[in-house]
């Protein structure tokens, strides 16, 4: 199962379009999104500052500021096996 990781910052607006469009895509696929502020953790103040919003899909970062649909739902599709 994939993890959907969501780094806000309190006051941002943004932040929370970002979060209103998201949510619901998630719920559809029973995909939960964990939701962290960025200025609660040193490390991941360095590594987005002011980029947020910022979501991570598996620990790695898909999407900055704009929601991206149709890169999430490409990293959902399996992978064909290759033989």
């Amino acid at each position: 199962m994939p993890t959907l990781t969501l780094y806000t910052r309190r006051g941002c607006a943004l932040c929370e379009e970002f979060l209103a469009e998201l949510a619901p895509w998630g719920a559809e696929r029973n995909l939960p999104v964990e939701v962290r502020d960025v200025d609660d953790d040193e490390t991941t103040r360095r590594r987005y500052g002011l980029k947020v919003p910022v979501l991570e899909f598996d620990g790695l970062a898909v999407c900055y500021g704009r929601l991206d649909l149709e890169e999430l739902e490409r990293l959902m599709r399996p992978r064909a096996s290759s033989r």
